[in-house]
This record gives structure tokens, sequence and C-alpha cells, in this order.
């Protein structure tokens, strides 16, 4: 019954539910997909994207399944996808002409052209930044500009390891929908 209610209440964007549920089924998605992949990297990452799908689709949860066996078959599709994008990355041919092509490219230090560029990017970047809410600026500078890792992040914000993973994806998206709309 407790679940449901968290259920109920994350439909409604409750972020106290959205973090009950994610530490309720972390173990759990987690563990199956470690099974799955052998690999705690790629269990991490397709759990840490199920939980960013299920509540992004939260309102399309049907009550009438348990909710960690729709959890499990979003993290069941979110495996197959990283299998397809892994599979299609992993035959480039190069020739070998390509292959001195790309050695041949001389100087590789940047211009005063290229670093003008990119101190303009940067100075935008951190504009559209500024537009998210504090606690998503916050990891996002943890992140990106101190370039801690998300334990240590997650030490320095007194939050479960998992909030942060969450926190740092939700921030990406957000980010990303802000500069999408410029």
């Amino acid at each position: 019954m407790e679940i449901k209610s968290h259920i109920e209440k994350a439909k409604k964007g409750d972020q106290v539910a959205f973090t009950f549920l994610l530490d309720h089924y972390w173990n759990e998605v987690y563990g199956f997909m470690l099974k799955r992949t052998e690999n705690e990297t790629d269990a991490e990452d397709i759990t840490i994207e199920t939980f960013s799908k299920a509540f992004d689709k939260i309102a399309t949860y049907n009550p009438e399944f348990q909710f960690n066996t729709w959890l499990i078959a979003i993290a069941k599709n979110v495996h197959i996808d990283m299998l397809r994008k892994k599979k299609s990355t992993l035959f480039v041919e190069i020739t070998d002409e390509e292959d001195q092509q790309a050695y041949n490219i001389a100087d590789s230090s940047p211009s005063a052209e290229d670093e003008l560029i990119t101190e303009q990017n940067l100075s935008r970047l951190l504009q559209f930044i500024k537009e998210l809410k504090p606690h998503y600026q916050e990891v996002i500078q943890l992140r990106y500009f101190q370039e801690l890792s998300y334990q240590e992040i997650a030490e320095q914000l007194n939050e479960p390891l998992s909030n942060v993973k969450i926190k740092l994806l939700r921030a990406k998206k957000l980010l990303a929908e802000i500069i999408e709309n410029k």
C-alpha cells in the first residue's frame, strides 16, 4: 500500500516520492542488470537510465502490474538499445589510407580563433546553466567544472550516490532542452 501512495505522489511530481521509489527499487533493478550484463558500469548506466525514463513516463504506469515488473521491462529495453548502439559503432571500417590521413594531421594545438570560439561557447553554456534550478546548477558545477567523481559529489552534498546520479542525469536532460529551445 505504501508503494502505491508513493507512486501516486510521484505521478504528481513529488520529489520525495521519486527518491523513495529510487531507493526502494535501485538494488533490484541494478542486481537484475548486473546479472544480465556482467559489467558493473553498464549495469549502473542502465539502472540510471531506467529510473530516468520511468520518472519521465510515470504517468503511463499501469497499476495493474507490479511497479518492479514495469521497471525491469524498461531496464530490458534500455539494455537492448545500448547493445544496438554498441553493435552499430563496433563495425566502422577504416582503410589504411584514412588511418594514415588521421595520423598525418599536423598541429593539434588550438589556434587563436579556436580559443575564442571555445571561450564564447563556454560563456553561452554558463548562461544556459544559470537557467537551471540551483540544485541542478550545483551538481553540474561539481561534476564538470570541479571534475569531482559521483562519490565525491555525494559526500560533499551529503546525499545518497543514486540521488546524485539521477540529479546529474536530470540536469543534463534539462540543460539539453534549454539549449535546444534557444
